[in-house]
């Protein structure tokens, strides 16, 4: 089932914009977090437009260039890796949000965010779980997310080659956790993630994103 503009309707009820309010890169051992916030006019199509782990990545890319180029307005926010140690990957995640939302042009007057309500903002919200795979603006908001988040570390697997970040995208794969074992960790790497028992390989990536 593609998204649609269902909740975005029922929640505005044509009174203002909404934004969606998505997040990527909770479950990695590396890099940072990052969410992003979109504003589509009901009824805009984006071809392809899904939960942006869903979409292959060479799709994931051009769906991204299409939100950019269509949506009324679009921010991303990145929170690092030092405030993720210190304040945990919840609080991270947050805050990425709200940044996120900082950086829109249009003020939305309600808000749809994946998984569960967002603390600190004013705004009425709705938190929908699976909101990524059901709602059009959380869908654009998922892949937007992603794309960014995949050239961070991009980026970073230049700046620490070995790793493999350009292919794992820091989550915890067998080649990842070998190179760990090869190299140690690197500045970008969650030291308080490497111990924790549990934490999923790229395979379960749905469920921590």
């Amino acid at each position: 089932m593609a998204p649609d503009y269902r909740f975005e309707l029922a929640l505005s009820g044509g009174r203002g914009p909404v934004a969606g309010v998505d997040e990527a890169g909770r479950g990695p051992l590396a890099g940072p977090v990052v969410a992003a916030a979109v504003i589509l006019t009901p009824g805009t199509v984006i071809p392809g437009l899904d939960d942006g782990k869903r979409l292959a990545p060479g799709l994931r890319v051009r769906v991204a260039g299409l939100v950019r180029e269509q949506a009324l307005s679009w921010a991303v926010g990145v929170v690092d890796v030092e405030y993720i140690e210190r304040e945990g990957i919840l609080a991270a995640t947050h805050l990425a949000m709200r940044l996120a939302l900082e950086g829109l042009t249009v003020r939305p007057s309600f808000l749809l965010v994946d998984g569960g309500v967002l603390p600190g903002v004013n705004q009425p919200q709705w938190g929908v779980i699976r909101g990524d795979s059901l709602c059009c603006s959380v869908a654009a908001a998922s892949v937007l997310a992603k794309v960014h988040r995949d050239a961070i570390m991009e980026e970073l697997d230049a700046r620490y080659p070995g790793y493999g970040f350009a292919r794992h995208k820091g989550y915890a794969t067998r080649e990842h956790r070998a190179a760990l074992a090869r190299l140690g960790p690197s500045p970008c790497h969650r030291l308080s993630f490497l111990s924790c028992p549990g934490i999923p390989g790229e395979d379960d990536e749905e469920g921590w994103d």
